[in-house]
């Protein structure tokens, strides 16, 4: 999806409790081998040149300046999430909890590379963020998604699955009020209330 301000999920990006189906049985001890490689940590003020270059080679995601990409690996990182493979970043997550709702976690952006993809790399990451200590309180999990962004629905509704929780969407920003025609509809996808034990919504 291609996005301003409100980032999420890329088209490239699958469901991820689905990627075992599509597997053929002589490769997927091949994927859990490289699945279980990948490293899931905090991003580092350093890690913002390669966040600006992933999201840039990750059409159709919009990139934001470097600045901007900095600012997520820093000031954002407890509520974001890199992904290492063989010591490159395959994956990114960006999220915050919004100010007013302290109990809401917001993803701005999701994006992974081709070589980190087919692995359940983005529903991995998003668990990793509620699992955070800076998630604790969370209760509602929000992003948006254009409506033709068939792979970011799966995608959310696939984690609210795995929550146990209802989803709920609307218009966030309007093609014409808000993008004065430049842009599709945004609409907001909202999960919650949840309530899982943290080590049961990572594993």
């Amino acid at each position: 999806m291609t996005k301003g301000i409100g980032l999420s999920a890329t088209s490239e990006l699958k469901e991820d409790d689905s990627n075992d189906d599509k597997v053929k049985p002589a490769q997927q001890g091949q994927t859990s081998d490289k699945s279980a490689q990948v490293l899931l940590r905090r991003p580092l003020s350093e890690d913002g040149a390669d966040v600006h270059q992933l999201i840039g080679s990750c059409p159709p995601l919009d990139t934001n300046s470097l600045y901007c990409n900095l600012l997520q690996a820093s000031h954002f990182s407890g509520t974001s999430v890199a992904a290492e493979l063989d010591g490159e970043l395959v994956g990114f997550i960006s999220g915050y909890i919004i100010p007013e709702r302290p109990d809401t976690l917001f993803i701005w952006q999701v994006a992974v590379a081709e070589q980190g993809r087919g692995l359940g790399l983005a529903g991995r990451m998003l668990r990793e963020i509620l699992a955070r200590p800076a998630c604790t309180a969370v209760r509602h999990l929000e992003t948006t998604i254009t409506p033709d962004n068939d792979a970011s629905w799966a995608l959310f509704r696939s984690l609210a699955r795995k929550l146990d929780a209802d989803c709920a969407d609307s218009v966030m920003f309007d093609r014409e009020r808000h993008f004065k025609g430049q842009h599709d509809s945004e609409m907001l996808l909202r999960i919650g209330s949840f309530d899982a034990p943290r080590n049961e919504v990572a594993g």
